[in-house]
């Protein structure tokens, strides 16, 4: 497939930050980019949010007792 080179304006900081992940992954930063456009486009990531959204709403019990068991040393009773 042919390839158009883009040009974008982003912060610094924007730019790091997608170079590094670009790395982390072993893509350039346009194969990361083109991913996040696909992955975007495509509705992927708009699931992986809902889905991520469902289960913690029929799981967050779960949570909020882990995190009370930590916050509470063990054995200690109110007054």
């Amino acid at each position: 497939m042919a390839k158009t080179q883009l040009g974008a304006r982003v912060d610094e900081d924007v730019a790091e930050l997608a170079k590094k992940r670009a790395a982390d992954l072993g893509l350039s930063i346009g194969d990361y980019l083109a991913r996040l456009v696909q992955d975007d486009a495509s509705g992927l990531r708009a699931r992986a949010v809902g889905a991520a959204a469902r289960f913690l709403a029929e799981h967050q019990a779960v949570f909020d007792e882990a995190e009370e068991a930590q916050q509470s040393p063990r054995g200690a009773r109110a007054a």
